[in-house]
C-alpha cells in the first residue's frame, strides 16, 4: 500500500449511506448513554447519601412531625418520600373521629393501619418507578448496539464484495480499505454497548439497595404504629 496508512476519520466520512446512517445511529445512542449515566450517577448519589441523613435522623429524633420538616431538606431521598406519605396519611387516620364501643374502635385502628400500610406501598413504588427512570435505554443500547454495528458491518462487506467483484482485482490492497470501513460500525457499536451494559447492571445493582431500604423502613415505621399509636382499647 506504499507506505501509507489508513486513515479512519476519512473511511467514516466517505462510507456508503447505509453505514454512515448505522454510525450514526450508534454515536447518538453513545451520547444518549453517556448522558443518562452522568444524570444517574449524580441522582442515586444523591439519594443513598440523603436516605442515609433521613435514616439517622428518623432513628434519633424522638417526633414525627419534627421528621416529617427534616425531610424538606431531603427531596430526593425515596426513604424520606416514603415516610412523608406514610405520615401525611398517618395524620389524616389519627385525626378521624374513632367509633364508640371496643369493636368498633378496634374496627377503627386495624382500618387506619391498612391505609397507612397502602400509603408507603404506593410511595414506595411511585420513588422506585423514579429511580428507574431512564435504565431501560442502557439496556436497549446495551442489547442493541452491538447488532446494529453488525448490521453495519455486514452491509459494508457486501457493498465492499460487490466493488471487488466489479473491478476483477481481490489483492490485499484493494480489499483491506473497505473492510476496514465496514468493520468500524462493529467497533462503534461495542463502544456505545459496553459502557452502557456496565452502567445498567451497576444502576440496577444501587436501586435494589434502595429499594430494600424502602421495605425495611417501611416494616419498621409499621411496627411503630402498631406499638405506640394503634392500641387496643383498654
Amino acid at each position: 500500500m506504499n507506505g501509507s496508512s489508513l486513515n479512519y476519520f476519512e473511511m467514516v466520512t466517505h462510507a456508503g449511506p447505509i453505514v454512515t446512517g448505522t454510525l450514526l445511529i450508534l454515536v447518538l445512542a453513545s451520547v444518549g448513554s453517556w448522558t443518562v449515566i452522568f444524570r444517574k450517577v449524580l441522582h442515586l448519589r444523591r439519594a443513598q447519601a440523603e436516605s442515609v441523613r433521613f435514616l439517622e435522623t428518623f432513628w434519633r429524633s424522638k417526633r414525627l412531625d419534627s421528621i416529617y420538616s427534616a425531610t424538606d431538606e431531603m427531596p430526593v431521598s425515596p426513604v424520606a418520600q416514603v415516610f412523608r406519605a406514610g405520615y401525611v396519611e398517618l395524620s389524616k387516620v389519627t385525626q378521624q373521629p374513632q367509633g364508640s364501643g371496643e369493636e368498633a374502635a378496634m374496627h377503627d385502628q386495624l382500618g387506619g393501619f391498612e391505609n397507612v400500610e397502602r400509603a408507603l406501598a404506593r410511595a414506595a413504588n411511585a420513588e422506585l418507578t423514579t429511580l428507574e427512570m431512564q435504565i431501560p435505554f442502557l439496556g436497549t443500547t446495551a442489547a442493541a448496539a452491538p447488532f446494529v454495528g453488525l448490521f453495519g458491518t455486514v452491509w459494508g462487506i457486501m457493498g465492499a464484495f460487490r466493488d471487488i467483484y466489479a473491478a476483477g482485482n481481490a489483492n490485499l490492497a484493494t480489499v483491506a480499505r473497505p473492510i476496514s470501513e465496514a468493520l468500524i460500525a462493529t467497533a462503534v457499536g461495542l463502544f456505545a454497548a459496553i459502557p452502557a451494559l456496565v452502567a445498567y447492571n451497576a444502576f440496577n445493582s444501587r436501586i435494589r439497595v434502595l429499594d430494600n431500604e424502602m421495605r425495611n423502613f417501611s416494616a419498621d415505621f409499621l411496627n411503630i404504629i402498631k406499638r405506640h399509636i394503634f392500641k387496643k382499647a383498654a
